[in-house]
């Protein structure tokens, strides 16, 4: 007998299971169904300077990524998640002797070795939650915080003499909103630290521009790395991978600042490379299009190629293939999930997923093909296990957020155009029966109603309504002459009442009786709950972070959300990815006892528990 959803204290009454077989006694899990937008493939390839003759490194179809060679050429360094969380290893060139170098449930990534290959600097959140550069003795295997200092640290990069470390960072700055206020953009800058954590300086400009991926020229007189305007990071947020950016590959001489223009025009550019005193090799990205390419003119191979670097004598290149930074593919739900408290077992489920009350069949927003994120158009529902799926409603516009009845009779959903409320089908609230009969609209006329939950009893259901919204994107909040907020629906005979006016979303309907939600006030989204009938008004998270997308456990003493609190995981995030800087966190419904789930570089969101349920 398994059971799942309920909290540590009814799982420790119930869902004790005793092996026949040891005698051992095992703690039942609570099984949660979580939306993470993580790439189903991700393998090294080592080839040619040019890319060619590439052949895979590694063995394995795990997720490997972020690679570079060591100063001798023999090994190379990489992050992969073959045993869960991301932690760094280490192969021969020939793939040969793979050996695991960090073994923490914290999120390590983005390593390099010293030139003399006795120390590894690494970036991690095993201090903070938020990352840092450390070095870990390849000796003693003990390891020391470089930096440790609030904001992101990145790409950390050994100056030839191994006596520094040119990093890119976004420390004193604020991250700031893309267009319409909703996904976050970060700036950042370069620096270099000695290797005792001592004579820290920023090497780039300070003029409006974003820099990253620093690597040091073979004499260790100049850091090469590549150069955007913070506006475009903000414009390639607001329009995707169909965004036009001009970046620049540049380098500065450490002693004086003076600077050099190596290659600069349309597209990005990214993780330059001195391949020698005099040739600099980087990617080269437009929209979907990845290339090889040097400052010199010419150019190498054209395919699926990610964060390339070279060997110390510029003959190999060893990059990640994969869709890592693009949408990720389609799949079916069940997938496990690394997470970081063993209590809880996460499974992977795309498409704002919520599982029926017998804990049978898990109902979800299907995309259906045409690339883009918000393409949700079809309501979907599985087994449990990942099979049998029966598309039961295609919707006009995206359909998004399903929820089922108390009873697992009906399934309610919002369907239309999401975003967009001076269009020709603006969302609705729907229901139809698990078997897609008996669709209807429960809402009609103007404006725009989505994210829907069912009250514990099933006669109401709670949903957010705006009567306007700037184009494909969220208002900045409450405007005089537009309405907001949260809406009760009553089921047995229609009525609509106000709950709330603020920009409130998300909401669910926890079994104990309250309503939580997400707020945008201030700059920033937090989680508030309020009762049904708008008293006792309480904020549950405060800081200058972003905390959305509540789920509501079925114990009624739980929420699970989405936050921003602990920042990028990189530098330039992926400019047609939505948030990929979201963490899942847990806590009390009362806001008490927050702790963190998750501790990657992809975004979770709208997770969704498993109600207990006996299986025999």
């Amino acid at each position: 007998m398994i059971l799942f959803g309920r909290n540590l204290r009814r799982s420790a009454a119930m869902g004790l299971l005793v092996s026949l077989a040891t005698g051992a006694i095992v703690l039942a899990k609570d099984r949660i169904f979580v939306d993470q937008w993580s790439p189903t493939r991700s393998e090294l390839y080592i080839a040619d300077t040019d890319g060619r003759n590439a052949r895979k490194l590694a063995a394995g179809l795990e997720l490997d990524y972020n690679a570079s060679f060591s100063s001798d050429g023999e090994w190379v360094v990489f992050t992969s998640e073959r045993y869960g969380s991301a932690d760094i290893f280490r192969v021969r060139t020939s793939g040969m002797e793979l050996e695991r170098l960090t073994d923490h449930p914290a999120f390590d990534d983005q390593a390099a070795l010293s030139p003399d290959g006795n120390s590894l600097a690494f970036v991690s959140t095993r201090d903070t939650g938020s990352t840092d550069i450390h070095i870990l003795d390849m000796k003693t295997r003990q390891t020391r915080n470089l930096t440790n200092s609030p904001g992101g640290d990145y790409r950390p990069s050994w100056s030839p003499d191994g006596r520094r470390i040119a990093f890119s960072s976004d420390r004193g700055t604020k991250l700031q909103r893309s267009r319409g206020n909703w996904e976050q953009v970060q700036a950042a800058s370069v620096y270099i630290i000695g290797a005792d954590g001592r004579d820290l300086r920023k090497l780039s400009s300070d003029e409006g521009q974003f820099a990253g991926s620093p690597k040091w020229s073979p004499d260790g007189a100049r850091v090469v790395f590549y150069e955007l305007a913070v506006a475009d990071t903000f414009r390639a947020r607001g329009l995707g991978a169909q965004a036009t950016i001009e970046s620049r590959i540049v380098s500065v001489d450490v002693a004086t600042g003076a600077r050099v223009e190596h290659a600069s025009g349309p597209g990005l550019k990214l993780s330059p490379q001195f391949l020698d005193a005099n040739r600099i090799g980087y990617l080269a990205k437009s929209g979907a299009s990845a290339r090889l390419s040097f400052a010199s003119g010419e150019n190498g191979s054209v395919g699926d190629v990610g964060n390339p670097a070279w060997s110390r004598d510029g003959r190999r290149v060893v990059y990640h293939s994969g869709p890592i930074d693009t949408i990720p593919a389609a799949r079916r739900p069940g997938g496990s999930l690394s997470g970081r408290d063993p209590q809880y077992e996460l499974r992977f489920a795309s498409g704002f997923p919520a599982v029926s009350p017998d804990g049978r069949h898990i109902a979800v927003s299907e995309r259906t093909g045409r690339g883009n994120p918000d393409d949700r158009t079809a309501l979907v529902v599985w087994a449990i296990d990942g099979t049998n799926p029966r598309r039961i409603f295609r919707a006009q516009g995206s359909l998004m957020s399903p929820q089922w009845s108390p009873d697992g009779q009906w399934i309610v959903f919002g369907a239309g155009s999401y975003f967009v409320t001076r269009a020709s089908h603006p969302a609705q609230i729907m229901v139809v029966k698990p078997d897609g009969s008996g669709a209807r609209a429960l809402t009609t006329g103007p404006g725009n109603s989505g994210f829907p939950s069912w009250s514990p009893d099933g006669k109401q259901v709670v949903y957010r309504f705006w009567s306007d919204a700037s184009e494909g994107s969220p208002p900045n909040g409450p405007t005089p002459g537009r309405a907001a907020g949260l809406r009760i629906f009553n089921m047995s005979d229609g009525a609509v009442r106000t709950l709330t006016t603020g920009y409130d979303n998300f909401p669910c309907w926890l079994a104990t009786g309250r309503i939580v939600f997400s707020r945008f006030e201030n700059d920033e989204f937090h989680i508030f709950a309020i009762r049904p009938d708008g008293t006792s008004l309480a904020q549950l998270t405060k800081g200058p972070y972003d905390d959305t997308h509540p789920a509501c456990a079925p114990d009624g003493e739980h929420v699970l959300f989405s936050t921003s609190r602990f920042g990028f995981k990189d530098e330039a995030p992926m400019f047609d990815i939505p948030q990929p800087y979201g963490e899942l966190i847990i806590m009390k419904a009362d806001g008490s006892q927050q702790r963190a789930l998750t501790d990657n570089r992809w975004e979770e969101g709208t997770p969704a528990w498993v109600p207990a349920r006996p299986e025999h």
